[in-house]
């Protein structure tokens, strides 16, 4: 399941409606895992947001190839959702996809319901879905922007985590996706940037909240990633230039992240709460 790339920038393109499609991207993302499975998630039911393509799409490959059986949140993009569907299908494993927008707490602890209903249980909730749009002025950001943004962005996830949280047992986790711009910021993606910040410290006050219950949330903050948000936010011009910046001179696959997605979702990282990790292409962080 994975798909040829090239090593540096990507060819120029763009699509009109966010948050984008897998299917018209060129060349598409490796989304597939790279790497046997070990059973780190055998028996395990995970709720991933936004798991229909792009970086939610090889979390929830990967997570099937380690024995998980998974629901996938997504908005509005059923096709995509179908090949994720058929992904996990591939592995031997089983999906779930529910169609909804996360920024509807109704919809949130109908989707929880629906997944413990179906699954019997819920241990890992993986909070993914995001929007992002291009503004290079503070001053033309709509309060309909902002709004949107945000209700997607960081109170989808804490509809989604206060719905989950009456399921969680001890050993659970929750793993948000974060971003590079909480920690260095966007000249044109502000309230973007805004909402990855309040993510990484939502992270980090629910990991001391649920610290007793032992509970444990971390965050994955990417750099720049090839996934359909790019084209569906970008002009032709910048897709084509997108990840050049980086030390290592392109942007990153989707199933280069997923992996951090896994490490904070298993016990392989049993000690680690309230932490990030920073798949980025060499930039350096200080978290």
């Amino acid at each position: 399941m994975v798909t040829d790339s090239q090593d540096g920038p990507k060819p120029s393109q763009e699509q009109a409606h966010q948050p984008g499609s897998e299917r018209e991207m060129h060349p598409k993302p490796n989304y597939g895992p790279r790497f046997p499975g070990s059973g780190r998630l055998r028996g395990k039911v995970a709720l991933i947001t936004g798991g229909d393509s792009g970086i939610g799409r090889a979390v929830t490959t990967l997570f099937a190839r380690e024995g998980a059986r998974v629901a996938i949140v997504y908005l509005e993009e059923t096709e995509d959702a179908r090949d994720t569907a058929r992904a996990v299908d591939f592995e031997g494993s089983e999906c779930f996809p529910i169609e909804g927008d996360v920024g509807d707490p109704a919809f949130c602890r109908h989707a929880v319901g629906q997944v413990v209903e179906r699954f019997g249980r819920l241990d890992i909730l993986v909070n993914n879905a995001a929007e992002q749009h291009v503004q290079d002025d503070l001053r033309d950001i709509s309060e309909d922007q902002l709004e949107r943004t945000f209700r997607t962005n960081v109170f989808g996830y804490f509809h989604m985590t206060q719905a989950a949280l009456d399921h969680l047992k001890e050993g659970a986790a929750i793993v948000n996706t974060a971003s590079i711009t909480a920690y260095r910021g966007s000249s044109h993606l502000m309230d973007y940037a805004a909402t990855r910040g309040a993510v990484v410290a939502l992270t980090r006050s629910l990991a001391s909240s649920l610290a007793n219950r032992k509970i444990r949330v971390n965050a994955v903050a990417p750099g720049p990633i090839w996934t359909p948000l790019i084209p569906a936010s970008f002009d032709a011009d910048h897709v084509a230039e997108f990840g050049a910046e980086t030390p290592m001179g392109r942007p990153g696959e989707p199933n280069e992240v997923a992996p951090c997605h896994l490490f904070l979702a298993c016990d392989d990282s049993s000690y680690m709460t309230g932490q990030a990790l920073h798949p980025n292409g060499g930039g350096l962080m200080a978290s």
